[in-house]
């Protein structure tokens, strides 16, 4: 694409067909980027002067930014982010912003500047996490907190968080990251353990999520079913889940909303363990849909 209409303008036998992209005011170049996505922003930006200009502008890229930008701003130090122009700060809220000691964090969505969330298993109230006859930290690379809370056995189950946050107006889905087994390296390789998996496929286990303006979702999956894969085409024993537990609508930008959520299993009928937790995505939904 660029290089045909780079070709635009060019002589042939002498006499020019016509203007080219560089005699496009810049300003109309900038009213164009304003229906594009970043990457075609930026893809552009290479054409010529005027196209690199305009996918500079403040006002194209203040158009992409979420309209509680400066929210996620606020998590990071001052001296981070001043002087920056939009683009630059475009670029930044792309990478993680860590908050709540770092056990939470959020970013934009490269694409379309959407929010995304996700909230570590430390930002979690687990109980018996404090006691290691039932669970372990297991620092690893496959989290992007660096650490899952590994689950030996226990009678009663649940995991509860809450987070609030000036969501933008959308459609959001709340998921939990789970992984049956516990993972390691050996000789490079990586191995699953299910030494102590056992319990999940007795009973369901309940997933929820309420919201400050009374919205609830509840669904409940049987965690371990032999042979059982997933729409990404994973087994359940040993690859990482996301379980959806439902989703919640943000009908307004600008106002804080409460999100609680928990997942448990409290039959103390019997027991359960060999669980790796670790983390909650809150995630726009159409975003989901995307990945899927």
């Amino acid at each position: 694409m660029g290089a045909s209409l780079s070709n635009l303008g060019e002589a042939v036998n002498g006499s020019t067909i016509g203007p080219g992209l560089g005699d496009i005011p810049e300003n109309c170049v900038a009213r164009v980027f304003l229906h594009l996505t970043p990457p075609e922003i930026c893809n552009l930006a290479r054409l010529n002067r005027a196209f690199r200009g305009a996918a500079s502008s403040d006002a194209v890229w203040e158009s992409k930014l979420p309209s509680n930008y400066q929210d996620l701003l606020d998590f990071l130090p001052p001296e981070r982010y001043q002087n920056l122009s939009k683009k630059d700060i475009y670029a930044l809220l792309s990478r993680p912003v860590p908050f709540d000691g770092g056990n939470k964090e959020v970013w934009l969505d490269r694409i379309t500047g959407r929010i995304c969330m996700a909230i570590s298993a430390k930002g979690m109230a687990i109980t018996g996490i404090d006691d290691r006859r039932y669970w372990n930290w297991i620092p690893t690379e496959e989290s992007r907190f660096n650490v899952v809370a590994y689950l030996q056995q226990i009678w009663w189950f649940e995991v509860d968080g809450m987070v609030k946050f000036p969501f933008p107006a959308d459609i959001y889905t709340l998921t939990f990251r789970l992984h049956l087994g516990r993972f390691y390296k050996r000789l490079g390789r990586r191995v699953c353990s299910f030494e102590h998996t056992h319990g999940w496929d007795v009973k369901p286990v309940r997933f929820e999520l309420s919201t400050s303006d009374g919205q609830q979702a509840t669904h409940e999956f049987c965690l371990d079913e032999h042979g059982f894969i997933d729409v990404s085409g994973h087994r359940k024993r040993g690859s990482w889940i996301e379980y959806k537990v439902g989703e919640f609508l943000v009908n307004k930008s600008g106002s804080t909303t409460e999100i609680r959520f928990s997942m448990k299993q409290i039959d103390c009928t019997h027991s359960k363990g060999g669980l790796c937790v670790d983390s909650v995505f809150i995630i726009p939904s159409v975003l989901k849909e995307r990945k899927r």
